[in-house]
Order: structure tokens, then C-alpha cells, then sequence
């Protein structure tokens, strides 16, 4: 599961993994629903979006479970969208959205450090505020229990890393 602020590499590294190890690579579901509604109403993340937004990525997560694939990266999920939420809207989630991130774990959370260009988009907006970001999603994992490492460095040196660690945890 790879966790972290947006333009961290997240998504770059899910699909390099999927290919790696021959895995399932799950999107974010909110990238898509989040430009889609960019493009088509010039609007950006409201309240009301994030409890669609979580159905769509527990969608795609299920479905990339059920394909057989020994491995499942994930680009994004539940906990994430609730960082984001509490973030965006003053401390607030939608209670449904909160009581599933508890239950929906994965077995090692990859956490993408702030070192890479940042890449601004339509839906990126906090340049400024990386590492204030990025102290959010450290927490909430360390807060929810969650297994992770904290992965850093150039695309080849986080790859490298990665691969190292779960070889270890995948024999």
C-alpha cells in the first residue's frame, strides 16, 4: 500500500511494482472522479465527494483482490482518504469513511517522503505545505497501528529499496 502526500511518487511506484512482481494495481479512485468533476464543473474536493470517492476505491481494491494476483498495490485507500479529509475540511470525515479505514489494513504500508519534485496539476494545491502533509499521513499511521517504511530517494533508489524488503517478507 503506498501512503503519503500528493506528488510523492505513489503512483509511479504502484504501477512499477505491479509490473515487478507481476501484482494487481489498484488506482485512485479519487485522481479519476476528482478531474472528471474538474473538468466538466471547473470544482474542486467538496465534503460531499469523499464518501463516493471511498466506494469507488474499496471497488477497485476489491476487484484487484478477487483477479488472483499474489500481490495487490494500491496507489491510495481508505486511511489516506480520511488524512485528507480531516486536512481539507477542518478535522472532519465521514463517519462511514472513518469506521471502514479501521477495518481495511494492509499488510505493509510503503510511506513516499517529500524529496521529489513536486508536479503541479489541476487537482495539486499544497506546494507549501509538504512537510505539514506529510507529518499528517506519518501519523496517522503511527496512530492506526499501521505497519510501514518510510521510502526515500530517486525512483531507482526507492524501487531498489522497496524490492529489498519485500523479497525479505514475500520468501
Amino acid at each position: 500500500m503506498l501512503f503519503g502526500p500528493e506528488s510523492t511518487g505513489k503512483t509511479t511506484l504502484s504501477k512499477k511494482l505491479s509490473e515487478y512482481y507481476d501484482g494487481a494495481c489498484v488506482p485512485e479512485f479519487a485522481r479519476e472522479y476528482l478531474q472528471q468533476k474538474w473538468d466538466e464543473e471547473q470544482k474542486i474536493c467538496e465534503p460531499q465527494d469523499i464518501l463516493p470517492i471511498a466506494i469507488g476505491q474499496m471497488k477497485l481494491e476489491n476487484e484487484a483482490v478477487d483477479s488472483g494476483k499474489k500481490t495487490v498495490f494500491c496507489d491510495t485507500d481508505l486511511l489516506e482518504t480520511k488524512v485528507y479529509s480531516k486536512a481539507y475540511y477542518d478535522g472532519w470525515c465521514d463517519a462511514q469513511v472513518v469506521d471502514a479505514a479501521k477495518n481495511n489494513t494492509y499488510d505493509l504500508y510503503l510511506l513516499t517522503y517529500i524529496d521529489t519534485p513536486w508536479q503541479a496539476d489541476d487537482l495539486r494545491d499544497r506546494p507549501e505545505q509538504r512537510e505539514e502533509m506529510f507529518e499528517y499521513f506519518r501519523q496517522a499511521l503511527i496512530d492506526n497501528d499501521r505497519p510501514y517504511i518510510l521510502v526515500k530517494g530517486s525512483l531507482e533508489e526507492r524501487l531498489q529499496f522497496i524490492t529489498n524488503h519485500l523479497n525479505s517478507l514475500l520468501i
